[in-house]
């Protein structure tokens, strides 16, 4: 049964113009991090094709009751002092937010000159990380991905690995490599050893490729030694990001073993600029597919954890830049078939004692679908022996220099359901 509340009710609207198809509608309202001009970065709220200045709102004393030091909070660059103030506070500030731009309301329209100043386009300003991260985590969680690259590298061999359906696999990665989206990418150096009997090589990795995947990022934090139990999940996660977690796939093919992603993953992790709220999403959490055999007591979950999140891969090279030519859809998974899902993954995350802070980012690992629905070139190439076709007349088994990536994605837009959408995330690669 779809999940409605006064924030996400499709009937609200707001007196700020949404143009059809919008990914920000009233009932989004994601936070990101934005400047204009030599203005400091502030948190703002995405509404429409527009950006509300949050700390100009606050300034204005229209959250104080919902939100006691809101100034302070939003006049930071980043979203770190709000996600530490935990799920009363952030569902109360987003409540009042919705309020204040329903179209019923006209406080904020009240305050003299308070709209001219705080409301503003997007693209008049420059985005920045919305959050400040700590620690980086990137699981293992799509059993289509695992699958498949079982197959791409033990062909001979069972392609799940005997702990996969036990264990939320994941690594820990370089948070000081994280990006905000439209940051460009540049080709990682490495050791690689094409041929299994030469030596290995340094040089340009010649098989850059993108992980699709969903992050979502910590906000309560816990203590050290104190496990965060699967029930309590929603008390620590904020909201949801789109991740590009470019992979060179040469160099992490030779470094790997015994002890598992290094230089191959580190050099750039890219994140969208806005930052979705589980609340903004709650009409779109779905049960996700049986757990065989059933997982240990710690990671059971009550109710549904997966969300129908629609993902897109799209490819643009220089050429098709140069001639105005769009990005080409080379694949749309789904969110929903995740294996394991996000309260499972801080859970053991955190079995062990280890702590959380606010901005701890947690990343979903390549989210890939039923075939030919893929989240990573290596699996729509099929390890480049499939190579893909561009409106330009190249075609691509790995990325090559010039070339842009888009990610995006969306919940909901369909039978009445507003479109929650998270913006895009994209980056192009540079020698």
């Amino acid at each position: 049964m779809t999940r409605y509340d006064a924030t996400t009710d499709p009937a609200l609207r707001s007196w700020v113009r949404v143009p059809d198809g919008s990914d920000f509608p009233i009932q989004n309202l994601p936070l990101g991090v934005i400047s204009r001009g030599a203005e400091s970065p502030r948190v703002a709220a995405a509404i429409g094709d527009d950006a509300l200045d949050l700390a100009l709102v606050a300034e204005a004393g229209l959250l104080d009751g919902a939100l006691p030091g809101a100034r302070g909070l939003f006049a930071a660059g980043s979203l770190n002092g709000f996600l530490a103030r935990g799920r009363a506070a952030w569902s109360a500030g987003r409540a009042r937010l919705s309020a204040l731009l329903s179209r019923e309301n006209e406080e904020l329209r009240d305050v003299p000159g308070l709209v001219e100043r705080a409301l503003f386009p997007r693209a008049a300003g420059r985005m920045h990380l919305p959050f400040a991260v700590g620690d980086y985590v990137d699981f293992y969680s799509s059993i289509e991905h695992a699958t498949n690259l079982g197959r791409l590298f033990r062909p001979d061999g069972e392609p799940l690995l005997p702990n996969y359906r036990y264990v939320p696999i994941g690594y820990h990665g370089r948070a000081g490599s994280i990006v905000v989206g439209g940051t460009p990418v540049r080709r990682p150096h490495g050791q690689r050893r094409p041929n299994p009997n030469d030596p290995p090589t340094f040089g340009p990795s010649a098989a850059l490729d993108i992980e699709l995947e969903v992050g979502f990022v910590a906000g309560a934090g816990s203590v050290l030694g104190s496990p965060i139990p699967a029930s309590a999940a929603r008390d620590h996660i904020y909201g949801l990001v789109l991740v590009n977690d470019w992979s060179a796939r040469d160099i992490q093919a030779w470094e790997y073993q015994p002890l598992g992603p290094f230089l191959g993953k580190s050099f750039a992790t890219s994140i969208s600029p806005w930052v979705v709220s589980l609340d903004a999403l709650e009409p779109h959490r779905v049960e996700g597919p049986a757990q065989e055999p059933p997982v240990f007591e710690y990671l059971r979950v009550a109710g549904p954890w997966n969300y129908e999140v629609e993902l897109s891969v799209a490819l643009q090279s220089a050429e098709m830049a140069r001639c105005g030519v769009e990005a080409a859809v080379v694949s749309t998974p789904t969110f929903r078939r995740m294996y394991w899902n996000m309260a499972q993954q801080l859970a053991h995350a955190t079995v062990n004692g280890a702590a959380v802070r606010p901005g701890d980012l947690f990343a979903s690992g390549t989210v890939s679908d039923l075939a030919p629905h893929y989240g990573s070139l290596i699996e729509l190439t099929w390890q480049g022996s499939r190579r893909l076709p561009l409106p330009d007349g190249t075609t691509r088994a790995f990325l090559e220099d010039g070339d842009t990536v888009v990610l995006a994605g969306h919940a909901g837009g369909r039978d009445g359901a507003p479109r929650i959408g998270f913006g895009e995330v994209t980056g192009r690669v540079e020698d």
